[in-house]
């Protein structure tokens, strides 16, 4: 997979700088994780912006642009890593990507420090846009605890459930979207009985369900990836798949990884401010494009890649290419709505953060 995205990228870079150009080509640093636990979730991000700038024939407001890929393989030292040598040899102009949490708050003091700016077109950590919110950093994806707070009443007011237990990822984006839901449940009449926490480097999900209360009236869950893949097989061989409904954050059965499914993902119902089945003109346009380009179903990833790549290019064309000018373009990014994205209208708020549509899925 990494020869294969490597050699993407030469091809890229060489599309993106013709001979002889007279402009100097915009630089976009892109973090993504290219190997590890969520590989495939990274080659879905990187497939999103590329889609979106292909389309745009590698160019923004008249200038070439160069994307410049790294691997933080989801790690935050490597993530750090791979930051500095961006801005100190690449020089880039903006910088985009990321997914975990706990790598997304690791890069804020570099990012801060050196002044570029910055979208986080996938990350969701809360803090990003409520207590810590940087001056040089806005996201167009979503945040862990806010695609929740919906769904909470949902489980609540709608799927009537009373009592609910959790199994969490055991770290930021673990915490907090659990924390969503749960302020949410609760506050519409629900309770929370049971919260269970699993490491990062788990591979054995038996002895955490195992502790699930019998008298729950669902199972949440919060995973994606790998996490999703072993915990879906796990809970169908526990027996509590046909005893205890699960309800999910929006990543555990997303596109990304919801083929790896099959038939015990049935039923559950999730919160997320995306599906490939939206029935829209332009869900339905982006759809077909990104199956045609890479053979596979989009996922939310690719999505808010997508979209986050023509963030970047309303913004530049706002300050008419003069992306030297980072005040300016900072400022422009901030400003940004676009009212016909593949998951529908989205706007950034005062804090940085995106206002949006949560709908409710149900896989079948």
């Amino acid at each position: 997979m990494r020869r294969t995205v490597m050699m993407a990228v030469a091809v890229w870079l060489a599309l993106g700088v013709a001979p002889g150009s007279a402009q100097t080509p915009i630089k976009i640093g892109f973090l993504s994780p290219i190997s590890g636990a969520i590989a495939q979730a990274g080659k879905d991000m990187y497939s999103g912006c590329e889609l979106y700038w292909r389309e745009r024939g590698m160019q923004i407001a008249g200038r070439p642009l160069q994307v410049i890929l790294e691997d933080t393989e989801g790690q935050p030292a490597t993530a750090v890593s791979k930051l500095r040598k961006l801005i100190d040899s690449d020089h880039v102009d903006l910088l985009a990507g990321v997914i975990l949490s706990n790598v997304a708050y690791a890069l804020v003091p570099p990012i801060e420090a050196a002044g570029v700016p910055t979208i986080y077109p996938i990350n969701s950590a809360d803090d990003l846009t409520q207590r810590k919110r940087p001056k040089w950093l806005v996201r167009t994806g979503f945040s862990a605890s806010g695609n929740m707070h919906p769904f909470g009443e949902y489980a609540a007011k709608v799927l009537k459930y009373r009592k609910v237990a959790t199994i969490g990822l055991d770290y930021a984006f673990g915490w907090e979207t659990v924390g969503g839901f749960h302020k949410a449940f609760e506050d519409s009449g629900g309770q929370i009985i049971q919260k269970i926490w699993v490491p990062l480097n788990i591979q054995d999900y038996a002895p955490y369900l195992a502790q699930v209360r019998p008298d729950a009236d669902a199972v949440f869950v919060l995973a994606l990836g790998r996490w999703s893949v072993l915990f879906n097989k796990q809970y169908a061989e526990s027996g509590l798949r046909g005893r205890i409904p699960l309800i999910a954050g929006g990543t555990y059965s997303d596109e990304h990884v919801l083929a790896q499914l099959g038939d015990n993902a049935v039923g559950v119902v999730s919160a997320h401010h995306y599906s490939a089945s939206l029935d829209t003109p332009a869900n339905r346009k982006f759809r077909a494009a990104f199956e045609k380009a890479y053979s596979r179903t989009p996922s939310f990833y690719s999505e808010n890649c997508y979209t986050g790549a023509r963030v970047i290019e309303e913004a530049v064309r706002a300050v008419k290419g003069k992306v030297e000018d980072r005040a300016a373009l900072m400022a422009a990014l901030r400003r940004v709505e676009i009212t016909d994205a593949p998951r529908g209208p989205v706007k950034i708020d005062a804090y940085g953060n995106p206002t949006q549509n949560i709908y409710i899925r149900r896989v079948e």
